[in-house]
C-alpha cells in the first residue's frame, strides 16, 4: 500500500506531460466542435479527448452511457454529456499527496477559467458526483477526489479561515496565479498571496467545507478518515471564527467593537468593497446569526446577517456534529448547540411579512429591523434552501419565498424571450444565470415548470453545449464565462435527480 502514493504521483506527472500537448480548454470551449448533436440546436461536442481529460472515472462514463438510453432528446443529452463530466475533464488540475504525509491525499480543483480553488465552488463541483460516491480506498476513485478536496480545504482553512479562494499547493509544482483585482486590497487579518488567491470572507465558503465533508460521510460512513489528518482542527477553527462573528457593531456601553475581519478594495463597483473602513454596515449583536462580509457571488453583502449562508451553516454544522461524535463528544455537542442557535436566529430574525405573498425569508437583515428582499442566483440562495437540507420544499414560508424569488417582486429576477431566471449584481441587470433555473428545477415538483426550465437551458447555450455563468435574456449570444464548471456540474446533478424523481420527463422532446 505504501507504494500507491508514489505510483500515483508518477502517473500524474505523466498525465501532466500529456496535458501540455492538449488544447487550452478556455479557448476550446469558446468554439464549436463536431460531431454536433442531431437536434435542431446542433450543440457542440465539448469534451476533451480521453488523453486530455484531467481525471477519468469509469463510474462517470457508465452514468453517461446509462443516461443516453433515458434522455430521448438529442440536444438535452448532448448538454448532459458535456456538462456532467466537466469538472473531472477540465478542472481537477492536480492530484497528489502532502509533502509531510505520504498518505494524505490532496485534490486541487479549479473553477474553470480561473486557476484557483474556491472553497465554495470546489465543494459544489464535487457534489455533482455525490450520486456515484461510495467507500473506495483506490487513489483513482471518486472517493479519493473527495478526500483530497477535504484535506486540501482543511489546510487552507487552518491557515486563512477568512479567505475564499486559494493558490495551488506547493506539492503540485504549479506557480501562484496573479489576481490583479486584489492588488489594492487591504485586509485584516493579513494573508500571503503565494497561498491565498483572494480573501473575501464569506460564511458560505466555510459552510461549503462542512457540506463537502457531510456529502462524503453520508455516502461512505467513513468516520475514521476525519480523525486521521487535519479535519478536526479545521472544524474547531471554523467554530472559533463563526463564534467571533456573532459580535455586533456596538458593545452594550455604546463603544464600537473591533471587527474580526475588514476588507477594502479600490474599485468603481460598490459590491467589491465594504463600507465603514472595511467593516461593513452596522450589525446588531445577540441575534444568533453569523455575519458574512460577502455573498457566494463574491459581491459584498448590504446587511451582513446573510440568511442563505446561515441556513447552510446551520444545516451542515449539525450534520458534521454526527461525524465528530466518533472523535470528540464535547466538540460534537458544541457544534450541535451552535447549529440549533443559528437556526433559532434565522427563524426569529430572518423572516419578514411581504404585503402580497405573506411571510417570506429575507435575503439579508441587520438585526436592527432593516432587511434586503431579493435573491441571487448563486447557491446558497433562498431558492436553494431545500437543497441545503435546511427545510423541506413543502414548507409554507419557503413556498411563499419561492414565489417571491421567481417573480418580478425580486429585483434580480430577469425575464425575456430567451430565458427567465434570477441574476444578481455580479454581472448586473438583464443577465439571468442558468444556475438559478437549475436550482428552481431541483426544488420543483411541477412537471410543467421543469419542462419549461429544461427548454430554456437547452436552447440558451449559443450552440456551444455548455452552461454559462449568465445569459442575456434577450440575446443568447451575449453570455459570460464560457468555462464555469460549477454550473455545468449542477446541471448534471439536476438531470440525474430527474432520473430518480421524474424519469418520464427525460423522454420529453425539445425539438
Amino acid at each position: 500500500m505504501a507504494l500507491l502514493p508514489l505510483l500515483f504521483s508518477v502517473l500524474w506527472c505523466i498525465l501532466r506531460t500529456v496535458s501540455a500537448q492538449c488544447p487550452d480548454y478556455d479557448a476550446f470551449s469558446r468554439e464549436r466542435h463536431e460531431p454536433f448533436s442531431a437536434g435542431k440546436y446542433q450543440l457542440s461536442y465539448q469534451r476533451p479527448t480521453a488523453a486530455c481529460r484531467k481525471f477519468n472515472s469509469s463510474d462517470v462514463e457508465v452514468a453517461i452511457e446509462d443516461m443516453k438510453e433515458l434522455v430521448k432528446d438529442p440536444d438535452l443529452f448532448r448538454l448532459f454529456e458535456n456538462a456532467f463530466p466537466n469538472t473531472l475533464d477540465t478542472t481537477v488540475t492536480w492530484k497528489g499527496y502532502a509533502a509531510d504525509d505520504s498518505m494524505e491525499e490532496l485534490t486541487f480543483i479549479t473553477t474553470g477559467d480561473i486557476v484557483a480553488m474556491w472553497l465554495r465552488d470546489s465543494a459544489n463541483q464535487m457534489r455533482s458526483y455525490r450520486s456515484l460516491l461510495r467507500a473506495d480506498d483506490s487513489p483513482d476513485s471518486i472517493a479519493s477526489l473527495f478526500r483530497g478536496a477535504i484535506n486540501l480545504q482543511s489546510r487552507y482553512i487552518l491557515r486563512n479561515p477568512y479567505c475564499n479562494a486559494f493558490q495551488a499547493p506547493t506539492e503540485s509544482g504549479l506557480p501562484p496565479q496573479d489576481n490583479g483585482y486584489a492588488d489594492t486590497d487591504k485586509v485584516t487579518p493579513p494573508y500571503n498571496t503565494s497561498f491565498v488567491f483572494e480573501c473575501k470572507y464569506e460564511l458560505d465558503s466555510i459552510s461549503a467545507f462542512l457540506q463537502l465533508s457531510s456529502d462524503y460521510y453520508s455516502k461512505t460512513q467513513d468516520a475514521d478518515f476525519f480523525g486521521r489528518f487535519q479535519w478536526m482542527r479545521a472544524v474547531e477553527t471554523i467554530l472559533n471564527v463563526a463564534e467571533g462573528l456573532l459580535i455586533g457593531t456596538y458593545a452594550d456601553d455604546g463603544s464600537v467593537n473591533t471587527s474580526p475581519y475588514t476588507f477594502q478594495r479600490g474599485s468603481t463597483s460598490a459590491t467589491e468593497t465594504l463600507s465603514n473602513t472595511g467593516a461593513g454596515n452596522p450589525v446588531k449583536g445577540g441575534t444568533g446569526l453569523v455575519r458574512s462580509a460577502f455573498r457566494p457571488s463574491d459581491d459584498s453583502t448590504i446587511y451582513q446577517l446573510f440568511i442563505p449562508a446561515n441556513m447552510q451553516f446551520s444545516s451542515y454544522l449539525g450534520k458534521c456534529a454526527k461525524i465528530v461524535e466518533a472523535h470528540d463528544t464535547n466538540l460534537a455537542q458544541r457544534m450541535s448547540d451552535f447549529a440549533s442557535s443559528v437556526r433559532d436566529g434565522i427563524e426569529a430574525h430572518g423572516k419578514v411579512q411581504h404585503p402580497v405573498l405573506g411571510e417570506i425569508y429575507a435575503y439579508e437583515v441587520d438585526g436592527f429591523g432593516s432587511s434586503n428582499l431579493m435573491d441571487d442566483a448563486n447557491v446558497p440562495s433562498l431558492l436553494s434552501a431545500p437543497i441545503l437540507d435546511y427545510l423541506d420544499a413543502s414548507d409554507e414560508t419557503y413556498q411563499n419565498t419561492r414565489k417571491f424569488v421567481l417573480s418580478t417582486w425580486n429585483p434580480y429576477y430577469m425575464h425575456g424571450p430567451v430565458l427567465n431566471g434570477t441574476g444578481g449584481p455580479h454581472v448586473g441587470p438583464g443577465k439571468a444565470w442558468p444556475m438559478s433555473i437549475i436550482t428552481s428545477l431541483l426544488t420543483s415538483d411541477d412537471d410543467s415548470e421543469i419542462v419549461t426550465g429544461l427548454q430554456m437551458l437547452v436552447s440558451s447555450t449559443d450552440g456551444l453545449g455548455l452552461i454559462h455563468e449568465s445569459v442575456d435574456t434577450f440575446d443568447e449570444s451575449e453570455w459570460t464565462r464560457e468555462w464555469f464548471s460549477w454550473a455545468n456540474g449542477l446541471f448534471g446533478e439536476m438531470l440525474l435527480d430527474l432520473r430518480d424523481r421524474k424519469p418520464h420527463l427525460l423522454e420529453t422532446s425539445f425539438q
